[in-house]
């Protein structure tokens, strides 16, 4: 019974330690940086569209995405 709680204190601490919520952590912050214009952006996603990589339904959805990020 000792061994079993010892193992799972331990599983218990590895859990926390890999998802950063133990001993005070997981405050985080994000900052995002654009360094591409919007026009440029739009010419990748056609891009990517015209080569077949993205289906017209992605490139839809991801032109409208960027049209009303602005």
């Amino acid at each position: 019974m000792k061994r079993r709680s010892g193992i799972f204190v331990a599983v218990l601490m590895a859990c926390g330690i890999l998802s950063s919520c133990s001993f005070g952590g997981g405050d985080e912050t994000h900052v995002r940086t654009k360094t591409t214009t919007t026009g440029q952006e739009l010419q990748d996603l056609k891009t990517a569209y015209d080569k077949g990589i993205i289906s017209q339904r992605e490139y839809e959805q991801q032109r409208e995405r960027l049209l009303n990020e602005r």
